[in-house]
């Protein structure tokens, strides 16, 4: 749904970050033919996630080469690792955070979401991301988008520092529709003062701001620009550190490299410097709401069509 002409706009106000990064998804199409493989929970968020042993109660028919490496410790490297597999009816989504599978033919890990199974033509709402309960595989950001002359139709995910930004208190808990969560550690790990600025917040740069106002410089950034203009961006997870994310498929950081000749991941250079003048030219759509997706009113651009079978 994209932003409407009579979007609230209230400041997020949200600063330069360390590091410009993509919080990678993983997507499958998946065929009965396939061998079924169990799934169980990561034995830790970090190193160690293929050591679960508590089922999820659902298998997956997937390929014996099917890989999702683990966590490391040196380098520290803990990614979300949000995932969806479309069951070989075509229709049912099943998602899970954070996925690895460590050994071909192995058990799959990963937390299911709370909600089992989602149909692919329906809200696009609940999944995997289990900072707040939304989409694994919507307003993810898939191959062939940054690259291509064609615009992003539809909305995009960010994941921001919990601890700087996301608010936690009695009344506010952390999240807001359309999230259904917050982190289980929200009350002791968001610090964030702006109670409109939690999961599940939408955020977009207002109408009246350009991106030759931003001096944007990269052309990556200016798609990005008028995807962030245009539909917005929700907020799906922490970042547990001073780094801005936006939400990308697995493949997406390869294919960039390649296009661009510089990594979409990194501390420096344009695209760094495009990509914190995004986040800093943000707002919050503080009047996004089920009957009044967007803020409601006249669309900024016209639907995209439906997705195909």
């Amino acid at each position: 749904m994209p932003i409407g002409d009579r979007a609230v706009y209230r400041p997020a106000n949200i600063q330069q970050a360390k590091y410009a990064s993509a919080d990678e998804e993983y997507f499958y199409k998946l065929k009965t033919s396939d061998p079924q493989r169990p799934v169980y929970s990561p034995g830790n968020f970090g190193p160690g996630r293929c050591t679960g042993t508590q089922s999820m109660g659902i298998s997956l028919p997937v390929p014996d080469n099917l890989i999702v490496p683990d966590a490391t410790s040196q380098p520290y490297y803990t990614p979300n690792n949000a995932s969806a597999f479309l069951m070989p009816d075509g229709k049912t989504l099943e998602q899970f955070e954070p996925l690895a599978r460590c050994t071909a033919g192995g058990s799959v890990h990963g937390w299911r979401n709370p909600w089992g199974g989602v149909d692919i033509y329906g809200d696009g709402i609940k999944g995997g991301h289990l900072g707040s309960g939304l989409s694994s595989i919507g307003g993810s950001i898939r191959k062939g988008e940054l690259i291509k002359n064609q615009p992003i139709r539809h909305a995009l995910k960010v994941v921001i520092w919990g601890e700087k930004y996301l608010h936690y208190s009695r009344t506010v808990p952390g999240y807001r529709w359309p999230a259904y969560i917050a982190d289980s550690k929200a009350a002791n790990q968001y610090h964030g003062t702006n109670p409109k600025l939690v999961q599940g917040t939408l955020l977009a740069i207002p109408h009246n701001v350009t991106a030759a106002r931003l001096k944007l410089q990269t052309p990556a950034a200016k798609k990005l620009f008028q995807a962030l203009q245009n539909y917005g961006a929700y907020v799906v997870d922490d970042a547990g550190w001073d780094a801005h994310y936006l939400c990308l498929e697995k493949g997406v950081l390869e294919e960039f490299r390649a296009t661009y000749g510089y990594d979409f991941q990194t501390t420096n250079g344009k695209f760094y410097d495009d990509f914190m003048k995004l986040f800093k030219a943000l707002y919050i759509v503080d009047n996004n709401a089920p009957k009044n997706i967007g803020g409601g009113g006249t669309p900024r651009v016209s639907l995209a069509p439906p997705i195909g079978n």
